[in-house]
């Protein structure tokens, strides 16, 4: 049996991306993960996320960002910030599994395009990974259209999230209107 990383990055070919394709193929990466855990209902428990193998978690305090990975000695390094709020922490957790996941073929993946360079690219997929993984499109329609659960704060302590990432993602997946980025009067 492949290792769960291996396994992860086999859904991907190692070849430069298009953008909707790396999203399309973060979000297969995120079912998979889920399925290779177990996990069948929300919140996706933290502490499942601390067993993927040759990934060490790690929370710090006094740092400036949110989190950031690292490989050292064979092992994935993921480092967090331990002064945030348990929701950003849990989606930046989710965001540096998916750079561990790209592991060392990021720039192949990733490669600049359009106004996007590399490390934009790997961080907006890493992103839509992480949403994926917390807030499953699945999941989330069930609650949301079946269930009637519209309530965006209700719905965020459901999957665990910030109420902002929850609204961005029922806004990605088009079950809300997106926010005007600014009122004129």
């Amino acid at each position: 049996m492949t290792s769960l990383l291996t396994d992860l990055r086999n859904v991907v070919p190692l070849r430069a991306l298009a953008i909707p394709e790396s999203y399309r193929l973060a979000e297969l990466q995120a079912t998979r993960l889920r399925e290779r855990l177990g996990i069948e209902t929300p919140a996706i428990p933290t502490k499942a996320l601390l067993t993927i193998p040759r990934v060490r978690v790690t929370r710090i305090s006094g740092v400036q960002v949110s989190g950031g990975t690292g490989w050292s000695k064979g092992t994935w390094v993921i480092v967090l910030n331990d002064h945030e709020p348990e929701t950003r922490v849990r989606f930046t957790l989710a965001h540096e599994i998916h750079h561990a996941v790209d592991g060392h073929w990021r720039d192949s993946l990733y490669p600049p395009l359009f106004n996007l360079s590399t490390r934009q690219r790997s961080e907006l997929v890493a992103n839509h990974f992480a949403a994926c993984l917390l807030m499953p499109r699945l999941w989330v329609k069930r609650l949301y259209c079946d269930e009637g659960i519209q309530d965006i704060s209700r719905l965020a302590r459901r999957f665990g999230v910030s109420t902002d990432a929850m609204r961005r993602r029922l806004e990605s997946l088009g079950l809300i209107d997106k926010a005007p980025r600014c009122l004129v009067a």
